[in-house]
């Protein structure tokens, strides 16, 4: 299914040349993220206070297509995919005018605060990954 987030290119986002500076674009993808989580009724306040347990990103990476500059208004489509019992995976596509701008991946582990070692996904993040998640790769698994 998939959750979109609007946002429009500010110009603190851009560098010298007037296009977004290249770190912005997984900051603007990190937002998407957090208003998927909240739009899925999660408090992300609680939530990234990390109390007994938090979700780093242990891998992220993304490709570029095409400039975008202050006051380009994009779509960003974000598909979360469950990796394993305690990790799962964010898909964006960034979209200017639906041509393909950029595309990312963080992935992220679920861990112990206190410990840091891994930990099963709470109910909270099971129940975003049904709302926002892709089901036909979960389907492939069964």
């Amino acid at each position: 299914m998939g959750y979109v987030f609007d946002h429009q290119v500010r110009f603190h986002e851009t560098d010298g040349a007037g296009v977004v500076y290249f770190t912005n674009e997984l900051v603007i993808c990190h937002a998407a993220y957090e208003a998927s989580l909240e739009a899925a009724g999660l408090n992300i306040g609680l939530f990234f206070r990390a109390d007994g347990v938090a979700y780093p990103i242990v891998h992220a990476s993304i490709d570029y297509r095409r400039p975008l500059q202050c006051g380009d208004r994009l779509t960003v489509h974000l598909t979360p995919t469950r990796v394993d019992e305690s990790s799962f995976e964010i898909q964006y596509q960034l979209k200017l005018k639906d041509v393909p701008a950029a595309q990312a991946l963080t992935r992220h582990v679920c861990i112990e605060v206190d410990s840091r070692r891994r930990s099963p996904l709470s109910t909270p993040i099971e129940q975003w990954l049904d709302r926002w998640g892709d089901t036909s790769a979960q389907a492939e698994e069964s």
